[in-house]
Order: C-alpha cells, then structure tokens, then sequence
C-alpha cells in the first residue's frame, strides 16, 4: 500500500527517479583512466562504454512511455528500476570491457524510465501553470544529480576504486525501486489504459512522428539539451586535458552548470501563470545566446582556465531550464491520450541526439575549447530555428490532435 505525497516530496521523488540516467553517466566519468589500466582498454574503448549506455538508452526510451500507458505508471518503473540495479553489479562484477559493455547496455536498456514515465506522471495529475510549476521543481531537484554524481565518483574512486561506483548505483536503483513501491501512488486509470497491439502501437508512433507541431518541439528541447550535454560528453579531456585539473576538478564544469539549471528551474517556476509559454521560452533562448556569445569569447581569446571556461556553461544551463518545460509540455499537450508514448518520444529523440553526438560529434570538437564552444552555438541556433518554425506552423494553424 502507497502513502499520499506531498507536492514537494512527489517532485523530490521523481526527480530522484529521472537521475538514474545522469548518475549512470556521471559518475563514472572520473574513473576513466583507471578502468581502462584495470581491464587493458584502450581510450576509445573506454569511451564506447558511454557511447553504448547511450544508444541503449535512446533505444529503450522509445517504449518506456508506452508500457506506461499499458501497465501503468508504478509498475514500470519499480521493474525497470531493479533491473538497473541489477546491470549496475553486471558493471561492478565486469572482468573484462566486454562485460562492461554488456553491463551499460543493460543500464542504458532500463536508466529512461524514471525521466520518460515522471513527465507523464507530472502531466496525469496537473495542467496548465500547475503542470509547468511541479516540472520546475523536479528540474530544480534533478539539477543536483550532475553535480553530485562526479563528485560522489570521485570520491568512491579514491576510496574504494572504480568497481565501488557500479556497487554504490546498484545500491542506488534497489533504494528507489523501494521507495517508488513504498510511496509513489498509481497516476493512470485502468480505463484510461492503452493495448500493446501491433499496429494500434504503430500507427500511434507513426502519428507522433509524423505530427509536424510535436516533432520542431521535440526537436527544439533535444537541440538546446545536446548544446549543454556535450560538454559532459567531453568531459574527460575538457576538464584533465583543457583545463589540466585533476580528477575532483569536474566540479568545476558541473557545479556551475548545475547552479545554472537550478536557477533556470526556479525562474521558470516563478514565471509560471505568470508569463506565457511563448514568452517564457524566448527569454530561455535569449539567454543561452548570450551564453553562447560569451562563450565563443573566452574560447577564442582567452587561456582555459577557471572559473572563466565554465561560467558561459552555466548561463547556458540556466536559459536551457527555463525553456525546457514549457517546451516540453506543449508537445505532451498535443496527445493527451497517450502521454506516456509522446514522453517517450521526446526522450528518444532527446537521447538519440546525444548518443550521436558523443559517438561522431565529441570527437570531433573536443580537441580545442572554441571547437566545443562552436558546437554549444551550433546546436542552440538549430534549436531556435525548431522553436522559430513551431511558432509559424502555430500562427497558420497548425494545431493538437489525438490518437
């Protein structure tokens, strides 16, 4: 049997649930070398572990939303949660990178759901401001998970070496499949539920897919994420490397790109009933241009260093949050029926940009600060273009439907 939760505790909760996913890639980071001395493998190899969570993940958000909708909310994501538990051991017990590489594929198989199916969540219980205020807060509290997660990396890596942070995420996801059984309360109706039919699945993907409005959101939301986001991809040599700081350093990008995101969350909050979406999403936009500008600045003309490299980070971070959840809900309006499949999509397209980028475009710039700069100003200019081209579709009609 389930308590009540408050307001507070319920946005704690799925913000705890939506940072597994962070946690799986954070943590580890600081451990890089050390695995690699450990299991013979070379950098790259190392870098695949990222690069196959990261796929794995895009791969699975796809159907986490739509389970959602078949079983319910609860169920999901107690199982999938004790599944990530499991694959954290497979991690921790690896004897070799190949068992690793299996380990984050399952990780990567079960680390969407808690974000996937807690927007859906969110989305059961709230409409309107109410909706975009309870998302503020789970960003507000999710924000710590990626600050936290180095650190605490680092630390167990000093401690008890790099097998110990597959051991303390393991812990982790069998502590929150718990709690989410002990305390999370059932958001779906059994009426409201959806088959798991073949082609009623199908043609409910193809009309998310194909649904002009849904994808420039969708779109727009992973673009301006993956500006931010790969810079934790290049994390490893932007901090070791760029910034020639040692492995506790990476507090230096996360703390303030995480100070950011909170402070974005908070605005955003605030801004809710307040201000409309449209225009809460413009002063997102405009500052991450600024941060973007700022950042190309001290990139080209100014030795790396702290805390000048990272702070442009955070007023990335911070315009990012205050766009993303009334970017995000706008799109899980337009399919009120199947708001865990919408979810799902998002996430998927949101990921799947990700996992591209840390497999082709990381690489590719994280050789030099303005090459990672260039690609933060790259993918908020696609980003603003995906919002500019909703904004028309809106303004000739282009509307919702469902399905």
């Amino acid at each position: 049997m389930t308590r009540p939760l408050t307001h507070a505790r319920l946005a704690s909760l799925l913000a705890a649930l939506s940072s597994i996913g962070p946690f799986a890639i954070d943590a580890y980071l600081p451990a890089f070398p050390a695995i690699g001395v450990a299991l013979g493998a070379s950098q790259l190899e190392v870098q695949q572990t990222l690069t196959i969570y990261m796929v794995a993940l895009a791969a699975m958000v796809l159907w986490h939303g739509a389970l959602a909708d078949r079983f319910g909310r609860r169920r999901v994501l107690i199982a999938l949660t004790v599944v990530f538990a499991l694959a954290s051991l497979v991690c921790a017990l690896a004897p070799s990178i190949e068992w690793l590489w299996c380990g984050r594929a399952l990780q990567g198989l079960s680390g969407g759901a808690g974000i996937v199916v807690g927007r859906a969540v969110v989305r059961d219980l709230h409409e309107g401001p109410q909706a975009q205020r309870l998302m503020s807060r789970v960003m507000l509290i999710f924000g710590l998970a990626p600050a936290l997660a180095p650190l605490v990396g680092a630390g167990l890596l000093a401690l008890a070496g790099w097998r110990s942070i597959f051991f303390f995420l393991t812990l982790f996801g069998l502590v929150l499949a718990w709690v989410t059984w002990r305390f999370l309360p059932e958001t779906l109706a059994e009426e409201d539920r959806q088959p798991l039919h073949p082609l009623p699945l199908l043609r409910a993907y193809l009309a998310i897919f194909r649904h002009p409005a849904f994808m420039l959101l969708a779109l727009g939301v992973a673009l301006n994420f993956n500006g931010f986001f790969l810079y934790v991809l290049s994390a490893p040599v932007f901090i070791l490397e760029h910034l020639g700081l040692g492995s506790g350093g990476f507090v230096w990008l996360f703390g303030p790109a995480v100070g950011g995101m909170m402070i974005g969350s908070v605005l955003s909050e605030r801004m809710a009933g307040r201000w409309s979406s449209v225009r809460t999403v413009g002063a997102g936009f405009t500052l991450m241009f600024a941060a973007v500008v700022v950042n190309a600045a001290v990139s080209g003309l100014l030795v790396p260093g702290v805390p000048v490299s990272v702070l442009p980070i955070g007023l990335f971070s911070c315009g990012m949050a205050v766009a993303m959840p009334s970017m995000s809900l706008l799109g899980l309006e337009i399919f009120p029926e199947r708001r865990g499949m919408a979810s799902s999509c998002q996430s998927f397209l949101q990921i799947g940009l990700n996992a591209a980028s840390s497999a082709l475009v990381a690489p590719v710039l994280w050789s030099s600060p303005l090459g990672l700069a260039s690609g933060m100003g790259m993918f908020a200019a696609l980003g603003l273009c995906a919002w500019v081209a909703w904004r028309r579709l809106g303004l000739r009609g282009g509307g919702g439907e469902t399905i």
